[in-house]
């Protein structure tokens, strides 16, 4: 595993490509109680803070991360990922293809209340398959840190308390439930917790517009379901028309074909009444024939010459 820092006088800016048939939002809240928001603001400002020159390291929290292109539903949100390798900047979600390949290498997720045991382990179990190289799972109500560092075989566990993570370089220290969890730079100084970020004019002006831009991705996402409940309108009803122009054509097949019949059924009946007009006159003519023969035979039983 490597453990190179990345190069801060890296300059490139990554340019989100426009793809919205890729949900920039699950439906879900951040955070379900401040406690839990609170450690999700720390620990991504913190790792915000601690890789702020160097533009190739992309930290985000609770950001969409699908791994497979075409798949919806292979999605993640980890409440917060480093990616070395990937540009700062800004985006609608976390797309591996378009960020040539690179899988988040560190990832943290914050426990919530309503959390189960099962829920974590299957979490753990996509981001073991999706190669994450480090996992944290951080539950502030118990104060317990759980590590996972990826091994030949996968991601296997550590001691976290008093670790230091070989991606990252801070240092992990985790008395339970004497204290909150401290989380220090490779400097020493440790992660600044949501209410010292606040005080700070540049982390509030991130926090300001980290809020505005999830603001105008709720309006985003209530516009497009707008659009898209009009599309759908449009649909049903392109395809009601469709089904009726269907039944029209099926009724007017169906009555040309009644008059097909009718007409052949006509013609039948005149093809028979031709043939019995036929038969009459043969029987006339056959009847006016037999008639002359006998006439001519009695007029010669009386000895006269039919003339």
């Amino acid at each position: 595993m490597s453990t190179a820092r990345p190069d801060p006088r890296a300059s490139t800016m990554y340019v989100d490509p426009d793809e919205p048939e890729y949900p920039s939002s699950d439906g879900r809240p951040m955070a379900e109680s401040t406690t839990q928001f609170r450690w999700i603001v720390t620990i991504k400002e913190g790792l915000d803070a601690l890789f702020a020159a160097y533009p190739d390291v992309f930290v985000a929290g609770d950001l969409l991360w699908y791994a497979t292109k075409g798949d919806k539903t292979d999605v993640m949100a980890p409440d917060a990922m480093v990616v070395f390798g990937r540009p700062k900047g800004d985006r609608r979600s976390y797309r591996e293809w378009v960020e040539d390949g690179v899988v988040p290498q560190v990832v943290f997720e914050v426990a919530s209340h309503t959390n189960t045991p099962q829920e974590m382990a299957e979490k753990r179990r996509r981001y073991d398959a999706r190669g994450v190289e480090e996992y944290y799972f951080y539950d502030p109500d118990s104060g317990e840190l759980e590590g996972w560092l990826r091994r030949p075989d996968g991601l296997r566990p550590i001691k976290a308390d008093g670790w230091t993570s070989p991606r990252l370089g801070v240092t992990f220290d985790a008395p339970r439930r004497k204290e909150a969890l401290v989380i220090l730079r490779p400097d020493g100084r440790p992660f600044r917790t949501f209410g010292e970020l606040a005080k700070d004019e540049e982390a509030a002006r991130r926090i300001a517009r980290a809020e505005r831009r999830r603001r105008r991705r709720a309006e985003r996402m209530a516009l497009e379901e707008g659009e898209r409940a009009e599309s759908e309108r449009l649909s049903r009803e392109r395809a009601q028309r469709r089904a009726d122009e269907e039944s029209r054509r099926a009724d007017a097949e169906a009555r040309r074909a009644d008059a097909e019949r009718l007409s052949r059924q006509e013609a039948e009946a005149r093809v028979e009444s031709e043939r019995l007009s036929r038969q009459e006159a043969e029987a006339r003519a056959e009847e006016a024939r037999r008639r002359a023969e006998m006439m001519e035979a009695r007029l010669r039983e009386l000895g006269i010459e039919p003339g």
